[in-house]
């Protein structure tokens, strides 16, 4: 029995489909212009993460199947990014140069409409989005294996930027190579990456030589010869032109990184926010025990908190915290205002939808 018939016929109503969501992707992409129209006369900016996370959180709620909420996600950030360059092309620095992580995070943000500009550190993503070169910036600040990304610590507490977003991407690390494991003498990669994959290093090249780079892509192009390999993601290997002769070789199964957006602004409230604060106090007897109750009286939930000098006097720390809340939430702006009065230093540096 032909089933051309039966197949003829659904095509004919996918096409019908095709064109009904077409007309509606001209209908939306004719209203976000008259959006972006109003938002150039008052200089708002374009890029607006509260209400993009409304929208897709609405829509992955509102799905009845089949397609799943992530499907959907990835379906709207390349819908929200083709309709955010018709209000104005947007240029998204990260830690270069093409195929790193750090690239990859923020394509899954911005989608493919954005421009992306390879920047040599973590120090120049803040410098040019600081300098307006470009309008946003990606940077990781932790992975779930390896920790915390102390430069892009640092840089934020030095900077004028607010973060406005996060991005969690899941993490598979490629051994690339032109040689086999027999002949690497060499591993290159970003000190999270060889972080990531000590224990599959140890067992697998236990007497080659590990060499830290900028970036994970970077040592990709180092990896010219049989004998030197990278870690990295696959993606990098096509760019390049170098395979990979082993996949998932990250100790955990469970490998996340998370990325933070920075700009000139924090994001509007959404009511599942994330916000964070770096503070110094006097260095007594319980005073960080102190600060901390401040949170808990006020019904805050930390998320994170972490040391890093404070490069003011020797031996003095700044402490950087996230908490679940936003800087407009009644019992956040309480807290905020007692942790001012507790504390010599206390900056906010941002607040964004919990991804």
């Amino acid at each position: 029995m032909s089933i051309e018939p039966e197949l003829s016929r659904l095509r004919a109503e996918i096409d019908s489909c095709d064109d009904r969501i077409l007309d509606v992707l001209n209908q939306r992409a004719r209203l976000a212009m008259e959006v972006g129209r109003l938002k150039h006369a008052n200089a708002s900016p374009v890029f607006r993460p509260d209400r993009e996370a409304e929208i897709i959180r609405r829509l992955g709620e509102r799905s009845s199947g089949p397609l799943k909420a992530d499907a959907i996600e990835r379906i709207y950030v390349e819908v929200l990014s083709a309709c955010r360059a018709l209000e104005r092309p947007i240029r998204v620095g990260y830690l270069g140069p093409a195929g790193t992580f750090t690239h990859e995070a923020a394509r899954r943000r911005f989608g493919a409409c954005a421009e992306y500009v390879p920047c040599t550190t973590f120090e120049d993503v803040f410098r040019e989005t600081e300098r307006r070169a470009v309008d946003y910036g990606v940077v990781g600040i932790e992975n779930s294996t390896a920790g915390s990304v102390t430069s892009t610590l640092d840089a934020l507490m030095e900077s004028k930027l607010q973060v406005c977003a996060e991005i969690e991407l899941p993490i598979r690390q490629h051994l690339l190579s032109y040689g086999d494991l027999a002949q690497i003498r060499r591993v290159h990669s970003h000190p999270q990456a060889l972080a990531q994959c000590r224990r599959w290093l140890s067992e697998h090249l236990p007497h080659a030589e590990l060499i830290e780079e900028s970036s994970t892509a970077h040592a990709v192009k180092m990896a010219v010869d049989p004998v030197v390999a990278a870690i990295g993601p696959e993606t990098a290997g096509e760019i390049y032109g170098v395979p990979s002769i082993a996949a998932d070789i990250a100790d955990s199964g469970t490998n996340i990184t998370r990325f933070l957006v920075v700009g000139q602004e924090r994001s509007g409230r959404t009511g599942r926010d994330k916000s964070a604060v770096v503070f110094s106090m006097k260095d007594r007897s319980g005073a960080l025990a102190d600060t901390l109750v401040t949170f808990a009286r006020n019904g805050i939930n930390l998320t994170r908190i972490e040391s890093r000098p404070s490069r003011r006097r020797v031996w003095e720390y700044d402490f950087f915290v996230e908490f679940n809340g936003h800087p407009e939430d009644e019992n956040v702006a309480t807290a905020l205002k007692e942790l001012d009065l507790q504390c010599y230093f206390v900056k906010t540096l941002g607040a964004w939808p919990i991804a």
